[in-house]
């Protein structure tokens, strides 16, 4: 039965150049696809030829204010030799699209869908490219970094509208240290009203 790692390093002779040789940490494997647009190559080697035919999972990170700005990463594994190996590639800004991988893995057709929705990537090739969680016609991407935590104002006549949440006003920030977790759960700050003492208002 053969490692993740040696998975890996057949994936980068498959792939000269192109992938990555593989790194690890905590036991977790991981290589890096140098171009995005290959991606769903690396993926149907990854396998028809590597057995990988599980997507756990397919994320992207939003690295805003750095060139390229966008990483996908996705989370193979392999039900019959049990190996889990992880893929990232980058992506940058001006692109913002790369090659569906939903005909290797059905999973991943959701999987789009969501970063699509969320982050406003696109994925060249998928069947249904429309939003999952938001409606059409939502002008936002709410979890890219430049969209205000506090939420932002929709108003689309006849389709839908939001008002921000949870709280008007920002930043939206969470506390270092405090006295427990309550004090550093992330929440608009606003100025602190003073409030009468317990007692106090248990007397009036």
């Amino acid at each position: 039965m053969m490692t993740a790692s040696e998975l890996a390093d057949k994936l980068r002779i498959q792939f000269p150049g192109l992938v990555s040789s593989p790194s690890e940490f905590r036991g977790e494997i991981t290589v890096q696809i140098g171009e995005s647009s290959q991606i769903a190559a690396v993926c149907e080697f990854a396998k028809k030829s590597l057995q990988f035919d599980y997507l756990v999972d397919l994320s992207s990170v939003d690295n805003y204010g750095e060139d390229p700005r966008w990483m996908l990463v996705y989370e193979l594994y392999g039900m019959g030799h049990h190996c889990h190996l992880r893929l990232k590639t980058n992506l940058c800004e001006e692109v913002g699209e790369l090659p569906t991988v939903s005909h290797v893995w059905r999973t991943a057709n959701w999987h789009e869908r969501e970063i699509y929705d969320m982050m406003g990537i696109r994925f060249s090739g998928h069947p249904d490219l429309r939003r999952i969680l938001m409606w059409e016609g939502y002008p936002y991407y709410p979890l890219r970094k430049d969209f205000p935590l506090a939420g932002k104002p929709t108003d689309l006549p006849e389709v839908a509208f939001t008002q921000p949440a949870p709280l008007d006003g920002g930043p939206f920030v969470t506390m270092s240290g405090g006295k427990d977790t309550m004090a550093r759960e992330p929440r608009v700050r606003l100025p602190e009203v003073e409030t009468p003492a317990l007692g106090t208002a248990l007397k009036s």
